[in-house]
């Protein structure tokens, strides 16, 4: 079988990630999402409610599961059979600091490391900036999927 991760802390996911775990999809028999599990960075969402974000909108995808994981990443790839990693990349930055991860991951474990570049309509977003667009209650929902908008508003924006 051939198997896949497409890691990242997803705080919050994003139409840019979903793209990503679907293209992904396509191209292995299954594709893991993977929480970062990330015990010195206070997130907006807990790891359990990421990766239920995750599960309700991955659901389309049948040969895609959500897990989460804590430490070194080709750890958790050999723990379950998975002998690719696929990053999405979004600008000249990325594609920086993912190529030493990739060359890290590739040393440390053999895993190899597949870069998807994002579509074009995806490249400017990030979860980052969609939390901080989000607090001043600009409106985020043709960048995430209803679920997660609805959340953001829930949680950010005061009345």
């Amino acid at each position: 079988m051939r198997r896949a991760v497409c890691p990242g802390s997803f705080d919050p996911v994003t139409n840019g990630h979903l793209d990503i775990v679907g293209r992904a999809s396509k191209m292995f028999d299954e594709v893991v999402v993977a929480v970062l599990i990330n015990t010195s960075k206070a997130g907006l969402f807990t790891v359990e409610e990421r990766q239920e974000m995750l599960q309700e909108v991955t659901a389309p995808y049948d040969n895609v599961r959500v897990d989460a994981f804590q430490g070194l990443l080709v750890d958790f790839c050999r723990a379950n059979d998975i002998s690719a990693i696929v990053k999405g990349v979004r600008v000249a930055g990325d594609f920086d600091y993912e190529l030493q991860m990739a060359q890290m991951n590739y040393g440390l474990g053999a895993i190899e490391t597949l870069f998807m570049p994002t579509n074009p309509k995806y490249s400017f977003v990030s979860s980052s900036l969609i939390k901080e667009v989000a607090k001043w209650g600009g409106d985020v929902s043709p960048h995430v999927p209803d679920l997660v908008a609805n959340l953001l508003r829930e949680r950010l924006v005061k009345p």
